[in-house]
């Protein structure tokens, strides 16, 4: 739920591309609703759509602005961190990575065509927007006012998923290794709590 009380829901393509830019499909979409499932007053296309064209947004976090923030995974490398707005298109699959076409949101940063974050669960603290990688298998840190990235754990604890925020303000996460994709280890998966020192 964000600060405006409603709920915000991520949704893939479907393995249907062209759904990303149809306003009325709920593939490829970030969708605005009401606790009832409704479409939210202000919405900018009278339907449950708030942005899109998305291919496989994850993660969503409101920094201390009310910005909305959202981890997508790219296809073959090309991940995202986006700020979403209301009505925009985020260029799935007509742009990608870098690329530029007017009317179209560009990502805030992305991760390049031959590096993957398969980016996950995300979180706001202290200026920064935190996201787990899958594929990635670290834990990143985006520094707004810089608009730096960085990485901690690199293959310390193999595939992070959610990245939470607790009421005790520590960061937590939670490993997926045993998803079929990754390589468990003992005592997998795992809830971790983050020592907020690391970070400064």
């Amino acid at each position: 739920f964000g600060p405006d009380n409603f709920l915000y829901i991520s949704t893939g393509d479907a393995q249907n591309p062209s759904l990303a830019q149809d306003k009325n499909s709920l593939a490829g979409k970030i969708l605005r609703v009401t606790d009832e499932g409704k479409a939210a007053p202000g919405n900018p296309f009278g339907n449950l759509t708030y942005s899109y064209g998305h291919r496989n947004p994850q993660g969503l976090v409101f920094d201390n602005q009310g910005r909305l923030w959202a981890t997508e995974h790219g296809q073959q490398a090309l991940d995202e961190l986006n700020m979403i707005e209301k009505g925009k298109n985020y260029g799935w699959p007509i742009i990608q990575g870098d690329q530029i076409r007017e009317g179209i949101v560009s990502p805030v940063i992305q991760s390049g065509s031959t590096v993957t974050w398969a980016p996950a669960g995300a979180a706001y603290l202290g200026g920064s927007i935190f996201f787990g990688g899958l594929r990635g298998e670290a834990l990143f840190e985006y520094k707004i006012a810089n608009k730096s990235l960085k990485k901690y754990f690199q293959e310390q604890f193999g595939r992070i998923r959610a990245v939470v925020l607790g009421p005790d303000g520590h960061l937590y996460i939670t490993t997926s290794n045993t998803d079929g994709r990754g390589t468990p280890k003992v005592g997998d998966d795992k809830l971790i709590k983050i020592d907020l020192k690391i970070f400064r």
